[in-house]
């Protein structure tokens, strides 16, 4: 006779099924194709849950007081870009994405393993909180979810959550604060440091000339300005990009983009979510993905209660390689008495280098693609030419590189899209998701992923992406749908 679920195993599995697609859609980023990712996705899941099993890998249980540890979705993301580094160290790096392999293999990677003092504010101030509050702030700030659905999630009154929410991202701020007058710095750092804690503090503050300059050549003191400051919609980035390191930005848009599906698709996230979402059109699209994922869910979480207890994902960790490969076609189904790592049926998307990853399920996922088309033309495959408008937003910039998102709004209903336009001063897109994209000189064509082709009479497409710059960094032009031009908003 099977052994019987503990409690333990149950609150194991409703973990999985809050926090899965998270870890795949950052997994499908760092992958070159979809049977990796998921591959990955489920290593790190693995990895991650035997890290919370431990409490914190830090002290055992029972013996003083519990190590600080991250909360659970950002400490399961950890262990997907701990994974991806075992994986790149074990030979398996043509699996990764190219430039997450130069990032794993930079002084930027080196930042989250090194001394602890010199690691992101963010990552040590997220750290440093009570893991209650730390949730709380994640899951509003960067999962981008309903306060109503994070005050059911946590199980708190969500008429007192907005204040609560208040206070736990002033908590964060002076724990950002303490971590950035311990960690050693330059003279030069160090007689800003003041300053820099008084500008941020006020909505309303000028920054003085010479801090801006300083700013923007200092990325400890410029990472430390974005977790103090609490104004301007910053801080959903500054903990992204300094918890979970390479493609944190990427992230947090895809979860935002994420956040509308499901309310497009008509999820009862809140009961107070206000008018209709303009992304109620996206229903049909992820209906099919819903049940794949549903069917995922299960097998693997089936396989998380019965991992074992062993291990620890200290940093550095290695991962064992006798696992078996969760989309390989031979893969099976562990029985009741397994005890080996995870393993699931295959997913329904095809492996693929960069090019065009498929969505495993009602998560929006990225891609990214080198293959060429002719924007020019427009696609016999889809409907006739369309009346378009077109909003190009730039959404965040630094130094070398960009965050830019793209509507487009169309008079007639579209069975397939290609948007197109021109960049005047050299920038190079990086990253997109929602689309596929191809760039031809100054040229970019976003092309629709598998699950956003359909668009209806009036309804907006929309994707977002990274890019890079030099010099000047003027929008984007000469927009086109189908080959057909577009109007700007």
């Amino acid at each position: 006779m099977p052994d019987l679920p503990t409690p333990q195993d149950a609150a194991e599995a409703v973990l999985f099924t809050e926090c899965w697609d998270a870890v795949l859609s950052y997994a499908d980023l760092c992958t070159a194709g979809s049977t990796a990712a998921t591959q990955l996705a489920t290593e790190a899941f693995a990895l991650g849950m035997r890290e919370a099993r431990t409490d914190g890998g830090g002290t055992a249980k029972g013996v003083g007081r519990r190590a600080p540890r991250l909360p659970v979705i950002p400490l399961l993301l950890t262990a997907v870009r701990t994974t991806a580094a075992a994986w790149e160290t074990a030979g398996q790096g043509h699996r990764l994405d190219p430039d997450l392999r130069l990032w794993l293999n930079s002084d930027k990677a080196a930042r989250y393993t090194g001394p602890p003092l010199q690691r992101p504010i963010a990552l040590r101030g997220l750290r440093d909180m009570q893991e209650h509050d730390a949730d709380l702030l994640w899951l509003a700030e960067v999962e981008a979810l309903p306060l109503s659905v994070v005050a059911r999630r946590l199980g708190l009154d969500p008429a007192h959550l907005p204040e609560e929410l208040a206070q736990v991202r002033g908590l964060f701020r002076d724990r950002s604060h303490r971590n950035h007058l311990d960690t050693p710095m330059a003279p030069q750092c160090r007689s800003y440091a003041r300053l820099l804690d008084a500008v941020t503090r006020a909505s309303s503050a000028d920054t003085p000339a010479d801090l801006s300059r300083h700013l923007a050549t200092c990325v400890q003191c410029a990472e430390a300005a974005a977790c103090l400051r609490l104004h301007g919609g910053g801080l959903p980035g500054a903990l992204a990009g300094g918890v979970i390191g390479w493609g944190g930005l990427a992230y947090l848009e895809r979860r935002r983009r994420a956040a509308e599906v499901r309310l497009g698709a008509g999820r009862p996230e809140t009961a107070d979510a206000g008018p209709p979402n303009p992304g109620a059109h996206k229903a049909r699209v992820v209906r099919s993905g819903l049940l794949v994922t549903a069917v995922l869910v299960s097998l693997l979480a089936l396989a998380v209660s019965m991992m074992p207890a062993g291990g620890s994902m200290d940093d550095g960790a290695s991962l064992p390689t006798d696992r078996q490969p969760v989309a390989d076609p031979g893969a099976t189904v562990p029985s009741p008495s397994a005890t080996s790592g995870p393993a699931a049926s295959p997913t329904p998307s095809a492996a693929g280098s960069t090019s065009a990853k498929k969505n495993p399920g009602p998560e929006p996922q990225g891609t990214t693609s080198s293959a060429a088309r002719d924007d020019e033309k427009p696609n016999p495959a889809t409907s006739a030419s369309a009346t378009c408008e077109v909003r190009y937003e730039l959404v965040n910039q630094w130094p070398d590189g960009f965050q830019a998102t793209v509507t487009v709004t169309t008079d007639e209903a579209l069975d397939d899209w290609r948007v197109a336009w021109s960049f005047k001063d050299g920038q190079k897109v990086g990253q997109m998701w929602d689309a596929s994209f191809a760039q031809d000189g100054s040229r970019v064509t976003a092309s629709a992923a598998d699950y956003n082709r359909s668009v209806r009479a009036g309804a907006d497409l929309a994707f977002g992406f990274l890019a890079s710059w030099q010099g000047t960094n003027s929008p984007a032009y000469a927009f086109t749908l189908n080959g057909h031009s577009c109007s700007k908003a």
